[in-house]
């Protein structure tokens, strides 16, 4: 018999149930750090890593090891919670038996009803929570995105804490727990809509309004879980923004290399240095919180601009990223994350889709307001841009783009795509840093002109 590991808690549950030695064990190459081996081989088990990572909730993915653990043993154990796609294998995979007893028995393959997704339902949970993110609406529309975990909480970072403590605290995130299928509830201005949550621990909610709301700014949502035990109820609240009439223009960000730098065409370094820093440690760009104060505030000083954040980052980040921001005083506002895949950091055209799919429910959410759109020329924000602007020809004011690629043929394109869009009416404007973008908007009456000495200035 041999065992098929995807995740660390599949990794602990193996090493405490104390197999035997002769066990052949296929490990997701996710987890081969040098303690996981170490374990593996203290305990007498022969390992062998998987050929490709594997994302455990991917069916095709885990099905795909599924099928190379096969060809080593007849029968295969999966850890309990993990779903693929129905293979031949023997999968013992008991719901209710401990992990001594299946490894005791050796049974064979269960039936298909015995698969499950590892966010499992409500029954047995002790530690629920719903992890809100920020949302936005307008008058007569809000929208709230959030998750369901089975957790106790997250660790609260500090200047202080080590790359390690970092490096722990993102993988807490990571590996936190998703509850599928649970049903979640948003209450808001007397107007209740339920909506039950993904594979991930996913949910998103659109509450339409019998009235237009009276007051701009942020706003809570309510989110209940109905199906939580009476005694022990879970709640969050979500915040929401809503912006005033004196907006004259919209504000959509990328976050990576960007607002700061995280190297993002350099998968590997960027996971690195994402693992081994904080929110406290990390940096903006130079004038990126002042030019962005300067956008949301306009020329009159009070405009109350919203800015939206559309980024590549897996909303495992949410919170580190908020805290960043609150931290580095750059105006909050409605972050649109992606779900975590392995497949999907490995595909750009999914981050594409991702990027014009929320790029277009922001507009519209807003048809009446122009956006002035910023990213960087590291990977696809300059196209992704021009095709909103294909689409929306009356939605797009200027693009910004942050050069990081000084790769002459990139810049080739970028001069090739800019002359494309002026053609259409708008601009898209090369900067090499926050500065120069300021004094373009200056000039095209987005900021006022005395904004520039802050974004010029030492921070």
């Amino acid at each position: 018999m041999a065992f098929l590991i995807l995740t660390n808690d599949g990794l602990q549950a193996l090493l405490a149930a104390a197999p035997a030695a002769t066990e052949r064990v296929y490990l997701n190459p996710l987890l081969a750090s040098e303690p996981a081996l170490a374990s593996l081989q203290a305990a007498g088990l022969a390992v062998q890593l998987l050929q490709h990572a594997v994302d455990p909730r991917d069916d095709d993915d885990v099905a795909a090891a599924l099928r190379e653990a096969e060809q080593g043993a007849s029968t295969v154990w999966l850890e309990r919670g993990v779903r693929p796609a129905p293979t031949a294998a023997a999968v013992d995979m008991a719901p209710a038996r401990s992990l001594h007893r299946q490894l005791a028995s050796r049974a064979g393959a269960i039936a298909g009803g015995a698969w499950r997704f590892v966010g499992r339902q409500l029954g047995g949970r002790q530690h629920l929570m719903i992890v809100p993110y920020l949302g936005f609406g307008n008058a007569t529309m809000v929208s709230v995105r959030g998750r369901v975990l089975d957790e106790t909480g997250f660790h609260n970072y500090s200047l202080q804490d080590s790359a390690w403590r970092n490096v722990a605290a993102l993988y807490q995130r990571l590996e936190s727990d998703q509850v599928a299928g649970a049903r979640v509830r948003a209450r808001f201005q007397g107007v209740e809509v339920d909506a039950v949550t993904d594979r991930g621990g996913y949910f998103t909610i659109d509450l339409t309004l019998p009235a237009p709301v009276a007051e701009s700014g942020w706003h809570a949502v309510e989110l209940t879980l109905p199906g939580a035990p009476a005694d022990a109820p879970v709640r969050a609240v979500a915040e929401v923004i809503i912006p005033p009439a004196t907006a004259r223009f919209g504000v959509i960000s990328d976050i990576d290399d960007t607002v700061l730098w995280t190297n993002v065409t350099n998968k590997l370094n960027m996971a690195l240095m994402l693992a081994r820093s904080n929110p406290f440690t990390r940096k903006p760009f130079k004038g990126v919180a002042a030019l962005y104060s300067a956008l949301h505030d306009g020329v009159s000083g009070n405009e109350g601009n919203p800015v939206f954040y559309v980024s590549s980052s897996p909303w495992h980040l949410f919170d580190p990223l908020v805290e960043f921001m609150r931290l580095q005083h750059i105006p909050l506002g409605p972050l649109m994350l992606r779900e975590l895949s392995v497949r999907g950091l490995l595909k750009p055209d999914r981050s594409r889709n991702h990027k014009l799919d929320k790029i277009e429910k922001i507009l519209r959410a807003y048809p009446s307001l122009q956006f002035v759109l910023i990213g960087d020329s590291g990977e696809r924000d300059p196209e992704i841009y021009a095709e909103i602007l294909r689409r929306h020809p009356q939605s797009v004011r200027v693009i910004y783009i942050r050069n990081v690629n000084p790769d002459p043929s990139r810049i080739d394109a970028l001069d090739r795509l800019a002359e494309q869009v002026s053609a259409s009416g708008a601009q898209l404007v090369l900067t090499s840093d926050s500065a120069a973008a300021a004094v373009h908007a200056v000039a095209a009456g987005l900021i006022a002109a005395d904004a520039l000495a802050s974004v010029r200035g030492p921070g």
